[in-house]
């Protein structure tokens, strides 16, 4: 701290000074010389002070031929104490002494003020991090938090049901973006024109409790380009509502698998939602701590804004790495995506997030669901219909999604190909880790999509038209 030179030379200064004073003075004031005798005790102050000088006896006067009465005056020295400058230098002494403790006190004053104003600021930063202002502003707050047993935990603004409710429409069907298991994804639309999406948990079962909080406590602590952000919460009877920014272009799975079956997505968008996904699970794995594993990662659950840049959401099911067991958690995800080893014999690790994301890339290859009905009305995952044909390079073309078929360098089909292979391994210790995957993704989105490629203006895939973005 800036303070503490000061407050160290202060204190210094103090020391010297009361070692000065220590030192002995003389009679008149001064620091007596070495050997020098002090003044008798009983002479009189002010007064002169006659020394005597040794006495010559007898014997020796007359060895020296002198008689005794020839024998040298005793010598006289005369010592005036000098009271006015012992008094004008304790007064100097005194001062001094008052100014260094001035000194220090200012300097403590200065020290706390300083620590003060920093610890201010220190908190001020992490709010203003921790919550974007500009997406909460319009927010109404409730005066009460103690229904929320989490809300110290969690950054988000507690928002009014009624606000919520005009928002939406009171949560009619023509504001619903999205059905899970879980309730209902609302569109909301707050006066100011700002848009937002409420995800409304019904019912007050103990799951859906858990769930809430979970997300709300991660979401609270993740600031990633990648990952959806936290606009609030709200409690209402036995509702619990979360709302988020708005992704306008929806999940990919409704890009894939809705009406538009992928028409929108190009070979090179579809790189770059794989690539942002990466990103997203390489932060959650690699960059907070402890370790997120997410546990239902899915093309549902990723978003797409309008630039097709994709984030990641719903965290309702995600633990932290190290503080789950096979007994103290329960089975959860979503069929298709689930790792084997998690299924059957619930070892859940960071590869079991690799693993989906192995799926989510075959769903972008080959456009169709990760499980879908067989003509014997069974069910078959895109993992064991694919498997066979994505190592054969001479089936691979043919089984790729129509909406990008030829609209791909082979090379960098063939290499996705073997990504998505590794990623699906039966054995986790075979899945590469993310990192790995995000760093073998790069090369494949062009510069213009947050990747490293530099399209040729020659090449015949270098054609705008299946790249929206880059129009």
């Amino acid at each position: 701290m800036r303070s503490m030179p000061l407050l160290c030379c202060s204190s210094a200064f103090v020391v010297v000074l009361l070692l000065l004073l220590c030192r002995p003075l003389g009679a008149n004031g001064r620091a007596a010389p070495p050997g020098a005798s002090p003044p008798s005790p009983g002479a009189p102050a002010g007064q002169p002070v006659q020394q005597a000088a040794p006495a010559v006896n007898g014997s020796a006067a007359a060895a020296a031929g002198l008689p005794a009465a020839a024998a040298p005056p005793p010598l006289v020295v005369i010592v005036v104490e000098g009271h006015h400058h012992l008094r004008r230098e304790l007064i100097a002494a005194i001062v001094l002494s008052s100014v260094a403790g001035v000194m220090i006190v200012l300097a403590a004053l200065y020290a706390f003020v300083l620590w003060w104003r920093s610890r201010r600021g220190l908190v001020d930063s992490k709010d203003t991090q921790s919550i974007d202002t500009a997406r909460i502003a319009f927010v109404p707050m409730l005066n009460s938090f103690n229904s929320y047993k989490t809300s110290k935990k969690s950054t988000a603004a507690m928002m009014d049901y009624t606000s919520l409710e005009a928002a939406t429409g009171k949560f009619s069907e023509s504001s619903v973006l999205g059905v899970g298991g879980f309730g209902c994804v609302y569109r909301a639309n707050f006066d100011g024109g700002f848009a937002a999406a409420v995800k409304r948990l019904g019912g007050g079962a103990q799951n859906c409790e858990k769930e809430f909080e979970n997300e709300l406590d991660l979401l609270g602590r993740i600031r990633h380009p990648n990952i959806v952000s936290l606009v609030g919460f709200c409690i209402h009877e036995e509702n619990r509502f979360i709302v988020y920014e708005l992704m306008e272009n929806g999940s990919l799975d409704s890009q894939l698998h809705g009406p538009s079956h992928g028409s929108a997505l190009s070979w090179h968008i579809r790189m770059k939602i794989a690539l942002d996904t990466a990103r997203g699970l390489e932060y959650l794995h690699e960059h907070c701590n402890p370790p997120i594993i997410h546990r239902d990662l899915k093309s549902s659950n990723i978003l797409l804004d309008p630039d097709f840049n994709a984030k990641i959401s719903d965290f309702g099911l995600a633990v932290t790495s190290g503080n789950h067991s096979k007994g103290n958690i329960k089975l959860s995800g979503t069929m298709g995506y689930v790792a084997p080893e998690y299924l059957l014999d619930g070892k859940l690790t960071e590869k079991s997030d690799v693993y989906a994301f192995g799926v989510v890339l075959l769903e972008l290859l080959l456009g169709r669901k990760p499980v879908e009905k067989t003509a014997q009305s069974q069910c078959q995952s895109i993992v064991t219909w694919a498997m066979p044909q994505l190592t054969d390079r001479s089936k691979l073309p043919n089984i790729i999604d129509p909406m990008i078929k030829n609209t791909m360098d082979l090379k960098h089909l063939y290499q996705v190909a073997a990504v998505a292979v590794l990623c699906v391994q039966p054995e986790p210790s075979y899945r590469p880790l993310i990192t790995d995957v995000l760093h073998s993704l790069v090369p494949l989105v062009p510069m213009e999509l947050g990747g490293t490629l530099r399209i040729n203006p020659e090449s015949p895939y270098a054609t705008q038209r299946h790249s929206p973005l880059l129009r």
